[in-house]
């Protein structure tokens, strides 16, 4: 008796995409949703502000380690033999992220489900462009996947407020337990094997050392203000992140088969797209983390309204997909990657002059989230389509790793550098209007506590006016570094592609 049942080809790619649809959406969820519950977990696992950092710092670090090293698996071993072991592992770490009843563990197993999301990350992508590969139907396909990953980001902290309302918050991670067998039934019926012909043995240098470089990065920027950037701990994590890089560039241009290709950067079009992933990932993705916060700490609302306000922010990007498709069909993706990078940009410094009005509301900050949701919307698909669809079909497990990891890696970083940047802002303006013999130690960790949303009352040496003046410069230096860190990529990514073009008119 087998669990697979035999489907005719179109029916088999529908259920194909329902199986990557809904990995895209558990993915994406255990990125929102658990923000929704710190507060609950605080109270209930008591952990400190430390310990909850690292709940949701080790999904997407984790995520980051495997990226490349499970694009050269897929390729050597079958993407859906890959994709499948990742949802059974998704499932399984889910399980115990909703059984246990400690912080500790809860790290450890939110690092085992980063991990088995990042597999899968990894395999949607290639198992798509396999299935889906004449224009319109990719364009569909591509658009659904963008969608859906979309809801799973956007509705996140909705679903897990949500969750702990009329459940608890066990259920975030449990409902994912349920939803891994459904995925995993419909991939094994749906999803066809694809491999790499010539992929015959693993890059074991290359995946060890790129990793290892990756976690110690992510690390460092994570854990440097509690360690000191300048300490030696610090410095020496940061020396085996440089060295294991370099190892990794080595290995690479000495392996024959290396597993990650250098050659497909010469590709114009797929380098100015995984310009676009990472720009995404400097500012739109990691701040949905972020804004929830300014909502409730900064205007006041309670969680459900802070939810229904971040819909600005996400319901655009579940709209503008399938236009954007089109858009690229018909123009290029070296026109519509770049504008919605700008528009993206442009959003941010309109949050930033709504957060910062007399008067801020939801109201002040509609422009700014509406406009930041349409550019995402414009640039999320048109990239992963435009990274898998520049290079040969068979290295699509390696392009979609390379892409994937444009977004994790940028994502992983900047979470740690907007909460850096968050909480520094918040610093200096308590330093501007406290006494200059303020502890500096205890002027920090006020700083960390008012930036997490902890500290919103007024303490006996800081009145309520300082507290919020102090959370909305700090949100305005992330509202610029966000913008102003996207519209560099989003000209960096326009020269990229225009050389591309440039070179393929000089041949003509």
């Amino acid at each position: 008796m087998t669990l697979a049942v035999p489907l005719s080809p179109s029916r088999q790619s529908s259920v194909a995409l329902a199986a990557v649809c809904l990995s895209s959406l558990m993915f994406g969820l255990e990125i929102s949703s658990v923000p929704a519950i710190l507060p609950t977990l605080e109270q209930v696992l008591h952990a400190d502000f430390k310990q909850l950092q690292w709940i949701m710092n080790a999904y997407t670090i984790a995520v980051t380690t495997v990226l490349m090293a499970t694009g050269t698996l897929a390729d050597r071993y079958g993407r859906k033999r890959v994709f499948l072991i990742g949802i059974v592992a998704f499932g399984i770490a889910s399980l115990i992220c909703g059984l246990t009843q400690s912080a500790t563990v809860l790290i450890v197993a939110r690092f085992l489900q980063g991990m088995s999301g990042g597999v899968m990350l990894i395999c949607q992508v290639a198992v798509l462009s396999h299935q889906f590969r004449e224009g319109r139907e990719r364009g569909m396909a591509f658009g659904w996947w963008g969608v859906i990953f979309g809801i799973g980001l956007g509705f996140g902290p909705i679903v897990g407020g949500v969750i702990v309302a009329l459940s608890s918050w066990e259920w975030v991670f449990l409902v994912h337990v349920a939803l891994s067998v459904v995925t995993f039934l419909l991939a094994l019926n749906g999803a066809q094997e694809s491999r790499d012909p010539g992929a015959t043995h693993l890059d074991l240098a290359g995946i060890l050392t790129l990793s290892l470089s990756v976690f110690c990065l992510a690390f460092f920027i994570t854990q440097g203000p509690d360690l000191g950037f300048s300490s030696a701990a610090a410095l020496a994590i940061l020396g085996v992140a440089v060295a294991s890089f370099i190892v990794f560039l080595v290995a690479e241009k000495l392996s024959p088969r290396p597993m990650f290709d250098f050659s497909v950067f010469r590709i114009h079009a797929f380098s100015g797209a995984v310009i676009g992933s990472a720009a995404m990932n400097i500012s739109f993705w990691q701040f949905m983390i972020y804004l929830p916060i300014w909502f409730q700490a900064g205007l006041g609302y309670d969680s459900m309204a802070a939810g229904l306000a971040l819909l600005a922010y996400t319901l655009p990007t579940l709209a503008v997909p399938p236009l954007a498709e089109r858009l690229s069909l018909r123009y290029r993706p070296g026109l519509v990657i770049p504008a919605g990078l700008f528009i993206i940009g442009l959003g941010f410094i309109l949050m930033k002059l709504g957060s910062a009005a007399a008067h801020a509301s939801w109201l002040t900050m509609l422009p700014g989230c509406l406009l930041a949701g349409i550019g995402l919307g414009f640039t999320n698909t048109p990239v992963t389509n435009t990274t898998t669809g520049s290079v040969p079909n068979e290295r699509a497990g390696m392009a979609s790793g390379i892409d994937m990891s444009a977004r994790m890696i940028s994502l992983a970083v900047n979470i740690a550098l907007m909460g850096f940047v968050l909480v520094e802002g918040v610093r200096a303006s308590l330093a501007a209007a406290l006494p200059s013999d303020a502890d500096v130690l205890q002027l920090r960790s006020l700083a960390e506590r008012i930036a997490s949303g902890t500290a919103l009352l007024p303490t006996e040496d800081v009145s309520a006016a300082v507290v919020h003046e102090a959370l909305t410069e700090g949100f305005g230096w992330v509202m610029l570094y966000g913008g102003i860190g996207v519209w560099l990529l989003a000209a960096l990514s326009f020269v990229v592609f225009g050389r591309g073009e440039t070179a393929c008119s000089s041949h003509e």
